[in-house]
């Protein structure tokens, strides 16, 4: 494998720079002052709940989750749902992380 040269390296880096600028700050001026329809602003509203669900979601469903037995799986999907309950109940990030810890250090105690 050949090393790269610092054209093939400012090449990629320039790419990477428009493509950033393009796709992070080319929307805020092109929508500065815009009022966005309201389904718009609705639909963006999911966005951080949709990306945090997939990266809980990433460590809690894994390809080879099952291989350890049916508890070591099940443990972190239970403590999830304990989660699940003290969202709806408290809707408090600090509790839900409190009784998500408990759970799960609970849970593979037994």
């Amino acid at each position: 494998m050949e090393p790269i040269t610092w054209m093939e390296f400012w090449i990629v880096f320039g790419v990477c720079a428009i493509t950033m600028l393009a796709c992070r700050v080319l929307p805020l001026f092109v929508l500065k002052g815009r009022e966005l329809p309201e389904r718009v602003s609705e639909a963006l509203g999911f966005i951080p709940s949709a990306a945090f669900a997939a990266l809980v979601a990433n460590d809690l469903l894994t390809p080879g989750m099952f291989d350890a037995g049916l508890w070591p799986a099940a443990a972190p999907l239970a403590a999830a749902l304990v989660v699940v309950v003290v969202a709806r109940l408290t809707k408090s990030l600090l509790w839900c992380g409190i009784a998500g810890v408990a759970a799960y250090a609970l849970f593979m105690m037994i």
